[in-house]
């Protein structure tokens, strides 16, 4: 018996590594999957690759409102209803100290990673408690848990989800509707490639720095290296699941051990 069985999934930041790595294994566990990103080609490819029998595609804004109650509504008639929301839409801002910081980047990053999670919420709510409950997961970090240097506004944000997430879990668990978030250490995708990117940005062989500056990551993680999508997207199936029908409310680490030594960097 797959996990997901009849369930119907929305999945935004769905064409990303993570994302679309949890697509991919939600529609292999029986789920039909609802896919949200701003790309709407790329989200054809997701879609093509997972089969139009298992999934769908609504290329939204998750900071628009409009938008987000339409790729909500799109995903119920389409497949009937919605029992998971994996609120996974995510960016990394630019790498600078505070004092120097654009407004409007600190602006942009927390309309992604905190108002978008907070519109699904919204009007994802609704729509499970039609259903009788279900499951939102959400995407925040170890940067969700300590600070990182010139990463003010994405680490401000991961923390912020998860203060979400707790408020969000008190208001919905007599709903049936259960609320956890899941934390990632740094993860092979290319959010990743840009944050190594940015922090040699000034260095002249920027080919040789980068993989310097992945390797220097990486020791910081006990496990020794980054992790990949597919082990973040088991830990949200976990969540997403009737294996996880007493969980709610918890912050859920997927990083090799990073967050039980010293204060680090993303």
């Amino acid at each position: 018996m797959t996990r997901l069985e009849g369930k119907v999934a929305v999945i935004t930041g769905a064409t990303g590594g993570i994302g679309s790595a949890a697509a991919r294994l939600f529609a292999s566990e029986g789920a039909s999957v609802a896919l949200v990103d701003l790309d709407e080609s790329a989200l054809r490819d997701v879609v093509r690759s997972i089969g139009e029998d298992k999934a769908s595609y609504t290329a939204a804004d998750v900071t628009d409102p409009e938008q987000t109650e339409a790729y909500i509504d799109a995903a119920a008639d389409r497949w009937g209803g919605i029992d998971i929301l994996l609120a996974n839409a995510g960016i990394e801002g630019t790498l600078s100290p505070i004092t120097d910081y654009p407004v409007d980047e600190f602006d942009r990053v927390m309309a992604v990673n905190v108002r978008g999670v907070w519109l699904g919420i919204k009007y994802a709510v609704p729509a499970m408690r039609e259903g009788g409950g279900g499951s939102i997961v959400i995407t925040s970090s170890t940067a969700g848990i300590g600070g990182s240097p010139e990463m003010s506004a994405y680490n401000t944000s991961k923390h912020a989800v998860i203060g979400l997430m707790r408020c969000a879990a008190l208001e919905c668990a007599p709903l049936g509707i259960r609320v956890n978030t899941v934390n990632p250490a740094p993860i092979e995708t290319r959010m990743m490639r840009s944050i190594e990117e940015m922090r040699v940005a000034a260095m002249d062989d920027t080919r040789v720095t980068v993989g310097v500056t992945k390797q220097s990551i990486a020791e910081g993680i006990p496990l020794q290296r980054y992790g990949d999508p597919e082990e973040v997207a088991r830990m949200m199936l976990f969540l997403s699941s009737d294996d996880s029908s007493f969980c709610t409310g918890g912050v859920y680490m997927v990083d090799g051990g990073r967050s039980a030594g010293n204060p680090y960097r993303n």
